[in-house]
């Protein structure tokens, strides 16, 4: 009986060592605006990898309408929490379609990436564009932050995680911004060839 316990406390402890996390850090785009949570691309993301990556779990915190400001403020308490061997960066929408500094939001961006890889985890950037009504200098400059950023760092960046969505209007909801549950599936495949090369 004591030597059944002694097994199933090591095999206990052993799945606790080997458990693995993932969090998403966004806003709107991965926090499954408009719909079910369960729909959203990142509940997805979790399904495919369960079965081949069982050790790792994804946890969502992503907020909606948050800057790289804000994620840049809770970074600390999500490390904290979850420990994570990796982390996916998405955010920087909010403060392009805010008209905000493209310097400031590099910055933030810039300092999440650092922090996050001195905690030892991996980041994986998730690039978004801002719609071409901003003008074409600043929305090429906004884009190209985050292949800067991949560059400066040294981390992986996925291209534009809207690219096959946001242009059709039977994947995107009424305000053009933000993608419908129809598209989730799409965005989830998108990025996790990108996910599965840090796992």
């Amino acid at each position: 009986m004591f030597k059944v316990f002694l097994v199933s406390l090591f095999l206990c402890i052993s799945s606790l060592t080997q458990a693995k996390s993932i969090v998403v850090l966004g806003d709107s785009i991965s926090a499954a605006y408009g719909f079910e949570v369960e729909q959203g691309w990142v509940a997805l993301m979790q399904e495919n990898i369960k079965s081949e990556y069982p050790d790792y779990t994804i946890y969502n915190e992503s907020i909606s309408g948050d800057t790289s400001a804000g994620g840049l403020a809770r970074l600390p308490l999500i490390i904290k929490k979850y420990k994570p061997n990796i982390i996916m960066l998405e955010l920087g929408a909010n403060d392009g379609l805010r008209g905000m500094s493209l310097f400031a939001m590099k910055k933030n961006l810039s300092a999440i990436i650092e922090q996050s890889k001195k905690s030892g985890a991996q980041v994986l950037i998730l690039s978004m564009r801002i719609p071409s009504n901003y003008g074409k200098r600043f929305t090429d400059m906004f884009y190209g932050s985050y292949q800067k950023l991949s560059t400066q760092h040294e981390v992986s960046v996925v291209p534009f995680i809207l690219e096959n969505v946001a242009l059709d209007k039977k994947f995107m909801q009424r305000d053009g911004l933000h993608p419908n549950a129809l598209a989730q599936p799409i965005i989830s495949n998108h990025i996790y060839p990108y996910l599965i090369k840090l796992l």
